[in-house]
């Protein structure tokens, strides 16, 4: 386990250097079948460095309770009704700016595990969950209605997957305590905020 979050801690890195990175599947084309809406929401947010980045945090903030499988079933289920609004025609402006701050925020409780009660946590996941889920939303608004359906199940098994992978990697380097938060989880914590930043920086300039 301990491997495993050092290739997370690299992934983390590397998504540093690389912010440019598409949040588009098939060469940016609509999924026009089942299987390609599945696959499509299988690589969601896998393929969005600070959508990964995300459910990362999600996951190591669930750790410090009891119930972080609901937790986490909670933002995953966030995200799903984002994707839903925005594929419902709802605007909301500036959405990748609004993500960006999201992962930093998300980030930056990590570092204050294991105060964050479970009420916090839980107001924190909705809200983060409903923002990336707008986002990514864009990749497949105005789909038919089988890949629709069929990305929404896909995005939804990455993201509980991912989230709930990184809740045990998190209990089991911790063993079991966050006092004093392990030295790795804070590094992987920066990262994260260091992920944000650069995509706020990025955004905020493209909008300049």
């Amino acid at each position: 386990m301990r491997s495993m979050l050092d290739l997370m801690f690299a992934a983390t890195l590397i998504a540093m250097a690389e912010p440019a990175l598409a949040h588009h599947v098939m060469g940016g084309q609509m999924p026009a079948n089942t299987i390609q809406g599945f696959l499509s929401g299988l690589a969601h947010p896998i393929i969005g460095v600070d959508h990964f980045a995300a459910v990362i945090a999600v996951g190591f903030i669930a750790a410090v309770h009891g119930k972080g499988v609901r937790l986490i079933a909670g933002f995953v289920l966030a995200m799903i009704v984002g994707v839903a609004f925005h594929v419902a025609g709802v605007t909301v402006a500036a959405s990748e700016i609004l993500v960006a701050v999201s992962v930093i925020v998300l980030g930056a409780a990590i570092q204050l595990m294991p105060g964050i009660s479970i009420n916090t946590a839980l107001a924190l996941f909705a809200t983060a969950g409903l923002i990336n889920g707008y986002a990514l939303g864009e990749s497949i608004a105005g789909a038919e209605e089988a890949p629709l359906i069929a990305y929404f199940a896909g995005l939804a098994i990455v993201q509980f997957t991912v989230a709930f992978g990184a809740m045990k990697v998190a209990s089991i380097v911790a063993r079991e305590t966050f006092t004093p938060m392990p030295l790795k989880l804070r590094l992987v914590s920066g990262a994260i905020i260091g992920i944000g930043l650069v995509f706020l920086v990025q955004n905020l300039r493209a909008v300049a």
